[in-house]
């Protein structure tokens, strides 16, 4: 018997990042109002709130400290009337807040200050020091709905996290570093200087996701806590257990321990390797390949054998899906993982059951979203 209880109904995902060019500034909010109509219909609207996720590159600073915060130029009416209806219908601004993005793609960064232990020189803004991002990331929040009038409106933080793959800065040491530090940080109910008090927070995410987009870089992939698998990547006290620790998920079932490589004595110069391995990549997840990644130190042979590996699991280990021209490649059963890393065993697919669960529970029709609504204080 599995429990629901939906506090919230996200409307999108950070519709208005500046990298989008405004597509979604004139949909969003009619899409807002007809999830609150629903609501509305369905009698939920003051159990479920409608809920808009925002990036937080929507509000910006003209000091370069919280206080200068307001909703940026371009979209700031666009802001404001979005803002004014979740505050009429007692909705909160949710807010997506990453540090890490800010070291990604600026090299200047001063790494400690993404951190929580204190130890980065603080920014003084007149008077109130902040010793970390996230506090004045989230406080410059506070600035932008207090000047626009909206100083009491409730904050959710939407998403936070550290990837541990794909990126320099994306590994296991500042991940754990950065999330529990985190968990430290808010478990107390301080709050943040301009908002002190328990602080709504989701973390992200639970596992790693392989089919995620890699626009944004191909640390998108690792995001999780734990491995696809259920493995936990770190030690992690989100003071849930006794032990304070993660729990690996049980029972897993994998498929047959056999990997596909590629075969020795094959040549490097074959002019299949290129377009075999950009094929198998495309394909699969080669996202923990390259520098300073868990994959970094390997060699040539190495790097081919990673990527079919992942195209010949992400295919459930058919035979064909190791079958690359000219014979580059072959099935072994001597686990090729090195060092840090890892490759993957394709975990048992696994449809039918939940298929027929989902009929059984929910009488076999697609449902609306009032009827998904009214499955959210139920069960199912």
């Amino acid at each position: 018997m599995i429990q629901l209880f939906c506090r919230y109904v996200a409307v999108g995902n950070e519709p208005f990042l500046s990298t989008y060019n405004g597509t979604f500034l004139r949909t969003t909010f009619p899409a807002l109002r007809n999830i609150q109509s629903a609501l509305i219909k369905a009698g939920l609207s003051n159990r479920v709130k409608v809920t808009c996720p925002q990036n937080a590159d929507v509000y910006e600073s003209s000091s370069t400290l919280p206080s200068g915060g307001d909703f940026r130029a371009d979209i700031h009416d666009y802001m404001i009337q979005i803002v004014k209806f979740l505050n009429d219908n007692g909705a909160p601004f949710t807010v997506n807040i990453y540090p890490f993005i800010s070291l990604y793609i600026d090299p200047n960064f001063p790494a400690d200050y993404a951190f929580f232990d204190g130890n980065s020189s603080p920014i003084n803004d007149g008077g109130t020091n902040y010793y970390n991002m996230f506090d004045a990331n989230h406080d410059t929040l506070v600035w932008a709905l207090q000047k626009n009038g909206f100083g009491n409106m409730p904050i959710i933080v939407g998403e936070i996290g550290w990837p541990t793959d794909g990126d320099r800065n994306a590994n296991l040491e500042y991940a754990q570093r950065f999330n529990q530090g985190f968990m430290s940080h808010i478990s107390g109910g301080k709050g943040t200087p301009m908002r002190p008090g328990p602080v709504e927070v989701y973390l992200f995410s639970l596992i790693d996701e392989d089919e995620k987009s890699v626009d944004p870089g191909n640390f998108e992939r690792h995001w999780g806590i734990f491995t696809y698998d259920g493995l936990p990547k770190y030690a992690l006290n989100l003071g849930t257990t006794n032990a304070g620790a993660l729990v690996r998920a049980r029972n897993v079932q994998y498929l047959e321990r056999k990997w596909c490589i590629m075969k020795p004595g094959a040549k490097l110069d074959d002019a299949q390797v290129a377009p075999s391995v950009s094929y198998a990549c495309a394909l699969g997840d080669c996202t923990s390949l390259g520098y300073q990644t868990s994959c970094g130190n390997l060699d040539a042979v190495g790097n081919i054998s990673y990527a079919f590996n992942s195209y010949y699991q992400k295919n459930n280990q058919l035979d064909k899906a190791c079958k690359f021209p000219d014979g580059l490649s072959v099935v072994t059963k001597v686990d090729p993982t090195v060092g840090t890393c890892r490759f993957g065993i394709m975990i048992q697919p696994y449809y039918g059951a939940a298929e027929r669960r989902i009929k059984k529970g929910w009488g076999g029709k697609d449902l609306s979203l009032v009827e998904f609504a009214g499955l959210c204080e139920g069960n199912i």
